[in-house]
């Protein structure tokens, strides 16, 4: 909502302008009138919508046309005052004040108007026979007022609903002439009910009802009340109200209901909570809360936000085998202004047999945005109504900043639950394949792979000593003199070779020697293609020789050429490595330090999947 609001006076000279400001600063009608009145500042806690407002009087007599126009390029709300007892003043308001102030304004974002007849005290017959054609006529007149200076009647009313026009405006939300909801105010309410239809049935149930009621105005709905508000629409429409609950257009009959009725402040309200702006489109303050990240730190989504993430792939896995269809992707992101996942999400992920995207798939690809991209996971989780839901400050709260890696390292130990694999090797060694072999591809699915839809990443669970790690690798691109520092920046390097290619180890060598060779990040040699026969290297050192030398672990053998889904022990390792860099050196020749890790891995991943599936039960 606005600061402030600024509240312009115009109208013909002896109208009353002055007078209204002065009655109703003074609560009596003034003895003396100057010509003009000075700017005064009503405070925020004397206004009934808690903003400061300032009050500015026009006078022809004291002003030039130039200060006139400065002025209404400055105001929120104009009135345009004329007398009652004055046909002159009435017909001003159209032959002249409304085409200048629309002269002066940009035509994208009209300034609201207020008609304003004073001096109903010296007539017994109303204006309003001659001013309603022309409300009519003009869209940007907000409503019109009949009031006295001298009585001081409705002269609070005026500066109440001037400050209503600013702060609650009719323009976005309705269209007098079809008296029905705008498209834009359609769209946002549509949004609003998705996120608060918790259990995605269509219907706002009682509950859901009620939820929505205190988060909007801190206070629910008493019982009867609930039955009024549902009766109020069965009454209008046939199909507002659906199993006792009210459905999407019952919930869109109400917000109608209420501007007809001139309670614009409860549909914004409602579109303000949601973190709409004036335009109806979402605030950049609601969308990207700030979030401070040091540097050698990263981004992870807590304990609450999984909770969330779960409860929001509940609520759209409609037949429950606990993987999503393309249709109930396309209904979750519903409330997003677009589709925020491409089909290169089904190859960063682990998918079902039908290559729908798995529940433990969908936490994987919030987990990965979260540590790559902080700001569209705080955008994505805005859209999902995330903070309103948890009742929190902004969805900032979902994101934990991990501690700088010098610590981890120092402490010899971490609480990050995300550890960044870049994965790097020559052209065609077998890097893409290492990636989706993580997500359970053999050689063969990896064909049906559509060139378009690839990624460079691919994220999934593993466990290591029992604790459920995310491994995210990335697929580096192979231009040896254009390696940035986010190419190198991660946890673990897998260097990646062909067994079958004679000149594939190089790469991998000149790679490790320029840049790895003195830094404190793990590396690991896989040999890839071990199915195929295994060449002599185009190198001065065979890649056993050369990891003795620079103390590496040995070449690691791997092949996603396999009939069932390829061997998970080698993820499980580069995991171990990034989770105990200190370690990964000094147990070089110790291979109980991978076997501990792999039975670790092993056990906890059936107990994992048993544990799923007692969750599932559950659900």
């Amino acid at each position: 909502m606005r600061k402030d609001v600024r509240i312009l006076l115009v109208g013909e000279p002896k109208v009353g302008k002055t007078s209204l400001i002065m009655s109703l600063v003074s609560e009596e009608f003034p003895d003396e009138v100057p010509l003009r009145a000075e700017e005064i500042t009503i405070p925020a806690d004397v206004t009934p919508e808690r903003v400061p407002t300032h009050i500015v009087d026009y006078s022809e007599a004291e002003q030039t046309e130039e200060q006139l126009f400065q002025e209404i390029s400055k105001a929120n709300v104009i009135c345009i005052v004329y007398a009652v007892n004055n046909k002159k003043s009435i017909e001003k308001v159209t032959s002249h004040w409304i085409p200048l102030i629309n002269d002066r304004t940009d035509k994208d974002s009209r300034v609201p108007l207020i008609l304003v007849g004073n001096k109903s005290d010296l007539v017994e017959h109303s204006s309003m026979e001659t001013i309603l054609p022309i409300m009519n006529q003009y869209q940007d007149i907000e409503t019109c007022v009949e009031c006295s200076a001298k009585n001081l009647k409705n002269i609070s009313e005026l500066f109440y609903y001037a400050q209503k026009a600013v702060l609650h405006p009719t323009g976005p939300l309705y269209c007098p002439e079809e008296k029905e909801l705008k498209p834009s105010c359609i769209k946002s309410l549509t949004r609003i009910f998705k996120v608060s239809d918790l259990d995605n049935d269509g219907i706002l149930n009682d509950n859901e009802l009620n939820f929505f009621q205190r988060t909007c105005f801190n206070t629910p709905l008493a019982p009867q009340a609930l039955e009024d508000v549902k009766n109020v629409v069965r009454r209008n429409m046939t199909d507002g109200v659906n199993d006792d609950g009210l459905t999407l257009k019952g919930f869109l009959f109400l917000h109608t209901l209420f501007i007809q009725r001139g309670r614009h402040e409860t549909t914004w309200t409602v579109l303000r909570r949601f973190g709409y702006d004036d335009d109806l489109e979402l605030t950049q303050e609601y969308l990207f809360p700030m979030v401070k990240i040091p540097p050698d730190c990263t981004t992870e989504l807590n304990h609450n936000a999984y909770l969330f993430l779960q409860s929001v792939f509940d609520k759209h896995d409609k037949d429950r085998d606990c993987a999503l269809s393309p249709e109930e992707v396309k209904d979750l992101f519903k409330v997003f202004p677009y589709m925020p996942w491409g089909p290169d999400v089904n190859h960063t992920v682990g998918t079902n047999e039908q290559g729908w995207i798995t529940y433990q798939g969908y936490l994987s690809q919030w987990t990965l945005t979260t540590y790559l991209d902080v700001q569209r996971s705080l955008e994505y989780l805005g859209y999902l109504g995330y903070s309103i839901i948890y009742e929190q400050d902004s969805q900032a709260a979902a994101i934990t900043v991990t501690r700088n890696k010098r610590i981890d390292l120092q402490k010899k130990q971490t609480q990050r639950s995300v550890f960044r694999c870049n994965v790097l090797g020559a052209r065609g060694s077998g890097k893409s394949g290492f990636l989706q072999a993580f997500l359970g591809k053999n050689l063969q699915t990896q064909r049906r792979i559509r060139e378009d839809h690839k990624s460079f990443y691919a994220i999934s669970t593993t466990y290591v000593y029992g604790q459920e790690k995310y491994l995210l690798l990335h697929e580096v691109m192979p231009d040896f003199d254009f390696l940035s520092e986010a190419d190198l920046a991660c946890d673990v390097v897998c260097l990646v070779y062909d067994v079958n290619n004679p000149g594939s180890f190089e790469y991998c060598a000149k790679v490790y020697k320029q840049y790895f060779i003195d830094s404190k990040t793990p590396c690991v040699m896989l040999a890839a293609k071990s199915d195929l026969h295994e060449v002599r290297q185009h190198y001065s050192l065979s890649p056993h020789e050369f990891c003795r030398k620079h103390k590496l672990h040995p070449p690691q053998p791997f092949t996603c050429s396999t009939i069932e889904a390829p061997s998970k022990d080698i993820y499980t390792r580069l995991t171990t490595m990034a989770m105990y860099p200190h370690m990964a050196q000094a147990d070089l020749k110790n291979s109980t330090f991978w076997l501990r890790a792999s039975v670790g891995a092993t056990v906890f991943a059936v107990l994992g999947f048993a544990m799923y599936r007692a969750l599932l039960k559950q659900r």
